[in-house]
């Protein structure tokens, strides 16, 4: 899977937003604000294909985080990125 294309990375005040730019993303009328570890997870998979092993091993790189819990919210993460139409297949 890979982060869908139309979407960059802004800092609004002190937040971090996902906002769609161009026309493959006219329909999408959100903006996505990211916490801290998100916004280091967007950064890092940036036009890149990516696992949720993959995900999951860049948060155990950066945080003290168990395998089995980056893996966990890894998955969920990628899920909700799903959802709302952040990630392609």
């Amino acid at each position: 899977m890979k982060l869908r294309k139309g979407f960059s990375l802004r800092e609004i005040g002190t937040d971090h937003v996902v906002v769609p730019e161009g026309i493959e993303v006219i329909d999408f009328n959100k903006l996505i604000s990211l916490n801290g570890s998100a916004k280091y997870l967007w950064e890092s998979l940036q036009d890149k294909d990516f696992t949720v092993d993959e995900v999951a091993a860049l948060l155990t790189d950066k945080y003290e985080v168990a395998v089995e819990t980056a893996k966990a919210d890894a998955a969920k993460l990628i899920a909700k990125w799903q959802e709302i139409g952040l990630i392609e297949a």
